[in-house]
């Protein structure tokens, strides 16, 4: 049997929780093959709100907090509608967003213009919108992306 790699994404959200709390918090008797005192976290996926408990060396392997995100993530988190910002940005209410590309040409161009295509806008600290941004280095390997509301 073959095996094919992954790789994946969600946005969760996720609190501490041992083995023994989440049995508890299910209604569950612990197995008397497990132990109640594992650390881990209680997991609520989007959108259908699905529960599920993680060992915390596995959760804090495959997840990030929003603020310690890496620009992967970040891109992730555009391409599902997020708005997202780096922690280290000095300009305050700073953030990025992924802009229509139908919309944008609906917007800008004229009718003998190409169309546009979707692109990565950011909502300046002069409360202005630039229109194709582009990462830095700095940008690219900051470990600091958060998503915004």
């Amino acid at each position: 049997m073959n095996f094919e790699e992954y790789i994946g994404t969600k946005r969760i959200k996720a609190k501490p929780m041992t083995r023994g709390e989440y049995n508890k918090y299910r209604s569950w008797i612990t197995p008397e093959n497990e132990n109640p005192d594992d650390e881990g976290y209680l997991v609520k996926y989007y959108p259908d709100g699905y529960q599920s408990w993680s060992p915390k060396e596995i959760f804090e392997d495959a997840y990030r907090k929003s603020g310690e995100m890496t620009f992967g993530h970040a891109l992730e988190a555009l391409k599902h509608g997020d708005r997202v910002a780096r922690t280290g940005w000095n300009g305050k209410d700073m953030y990025l967003f992924l802009a229509d590309g139908k919309q944008l040409t609906h917007c800008l161009c004229s009718k003998d213009m190409p169309p546009c295509t979707d692109s990565i806008c950011m909502k300046t600290a002069l409360n202005t919108i630039v229109i194709g941004w582009l990462a830095s280095q700095t940008d690219m390997l900051a470990e600091d992306w958060k998503i915004v509301g």
